[in-house]
């Protein structure tokens, strides 16, 4: 019989390591382990995440002190998922609970289960529990779980590999006592398409999401990623000004944010970071780098002044669209320029807001023809996102009177769709309803822009002397 032994570094890999090497090597669990006192991360070090912090507390108060629910008779729920958009903080959460519970924090990607040989994910998943068991109590953290959580297909086509880990997956945590003082955390972002086995009671029992910052989380988040950054200014006035300069942003897009602003700074070899720096280092992580080098014919940077003023006034007049924060025609990335906005909280869309939004996205296309009598290849972001919009509208949200109350999921950018959820008719009748919606928002956008001509003319000829306001 092979005699195993666990072999932990701080910060490196456990791995059940046995007789064999090698290829017998393979199927091992790649968890990665951080030993209590090297986790370094506590909750005040995570920002702009309040409402999560205050939910992930019972698990830091279990791991505590187990003693206090087993006396009432209380059981802890053996996991929670973590669910949110990408670079929330969710991984960063997971770790400052261990941190604050002060045991040991394992590690593992979901994508890390699957190989190309039989068997290989199974394996890997009884390996890992058996080092969280090993190492209890401890968090147990599984990272995109959504790689072999999906959905299982039903069909002797799907795929048996993932499958069969899943299920694997699911008997390990059945298995678990809340004696074992072990809790399970998983993170996603796509928590729709996670197999509903997975998310009963018993197993993943909490689902605990983990949003964007609003602008006091975000001015939060900027205070932390400032504090070994050398400032001009006083540390509460950046924050505060930035978090008002970058709505939307993740706790990864600030952290992005403050580190090329002190590159920038380097590369002027300027003593200290100052508020110009930071608002380029906004400007490249929202567009990329300027491209000094790509200079534009007078014609070409015409129509791109005319573009973005449309976008503009259009904005400015409509009574739902967004207040515009800035507008440049400076070339980054891909972009000849573009118009940033400061979004509202707003938790509930209504028709008219949605609208007003496919007309802010129309204006620069519509601009070109009022004054050019022709359009160019500009505009091909801005039709994706009204495309987008109009299908949500008549698919999902209901806003169709000829298709009706009826609401269907629409597939994810770059999901392989096989069959529709309704039929040819309909759908037929889906696509014209998509047609005369953005054409009748197309329509206004044009009749706006032609009343308000004059004011459209004066902004582009401002953008063509400073290039951006």
């Amino acid at each position: 019989m092979a005699a195993y032994s666990l072999r932990p570094t701080s910060g490196g890999v456990v791995r059940k390591s046995g007789l064999g090497s090698g290829l017998f090597n393979f199927a091992q669990s790649p968890v990665r382990l951080i030993e209590k006192d090297k986790i370094g991360v506590r909750f005040s070090d995570v920002a702009g995440c309040e409402e999560a912090k205050l939910e992930i507390i019972e698990f830091v108060n279990f791991l505590r002190n187990p003693s206090k629910y087993e006396a009432l008779g209380a059981k802890i729920p053996r996991g929670a998922i973590l669910k949110g958009p990408p670079g929330t903080g969710k991984t960063l959460l997971a770790k400052a609970t261990a941190g604050e519970a002060n045991v040991p924090f394992l590690s593992v990607s979901g994508s890390e289960f699957l190989e190309m040989f039989v068997g290989v994910g199974p394996k890997r998943v009884r390996d890992m529990f058996a080092s969280a068991r090993d190492k209890a109590p401890c968090i147990l953290f599984i990272d995109e779980i959504d790689a072999i959580g999906g959905k299982r297909s039903g069909t002797a086509f799907g795929h048996q590999e993932r499958e069969n880990t899943l299920n694997q997956l699911l008997v390990e945590m059945d298995g678990f006592t809340t004696q074992e003082n072990v809790v399970v955390l998983a993170a996603t972002n796509r928590i729709d398409i996670l197999d509903p086995a997975l998310l009963r009671p018993g197993r993943f029992d909490r689902q605990i999401y983990v949003s964007l910052p609003d602008i006091k989380g975000r001015a939060s988040i900027f205070k932390i990623h400032l504090k070994p950054i050398k400032l001009a200014d006083d540390t509460q006035l950046v924050a505060r000004r930035m978090a008002a300069r970058t709505p939307g942003f993740s706790g990864a897009d600030i952290a992005s944010v403050c580190n090329e602003a002190a590159l920038i700074a380097a590369r002027e070899d300027a003593h200290n970071v100052n508020l110009t720096h930071f608002d380029k280092a906004i400007d490249r992580v929202i567009a990329g780098l300027e491209k000094k080098s790509q200079v534009l014919q007078p014609e070409e940077k015409k129509t791109v002044a005319y573009h973005e003023a449309g976008h503009a006034v259009v904005g400015w007049f409509l009574e739902h669209c967004n207040p515009l924060l800035k507008v440049s025609i400076i070339p980054r990335g891909k972009a000849l320029g573009y118009a940033q906005y400061q979004p509202r909280d707003i938790y509930l869309h209504t028709k008219d807001q949605m609208l007003d939004e496919m007309c802010l996205a129309l204006g620069g296309r519509a601009s070109e023809e009022v004054f050019f009598g022709k359009v160019g290849s500009g505009a091909v972001d801005d039709l994706q996102r009204v495309t987008r919009s109009a299908y949500s509208q008549i698919v999902q949200l209901g806003f169709s009177s000829k298709v009706g109350l009826l609401s269907f999921d629409l597939p994810q950018q770059g999901e392989m769709v096989l069959s529709k959820p309704y039929s040819e008719h309909t759908a037929q009748i889906i696509d014209e309803e998509v047609r005369q919606i953005v054409q009748s928002a197309y329509e206004r956008t044009l009749a706006l822009l032609t009343e308000k001509k004059q004011l459209v003319e004066k902004l582009a000829l401002r953008l063509l002397d400073r290039e951006q306001l």
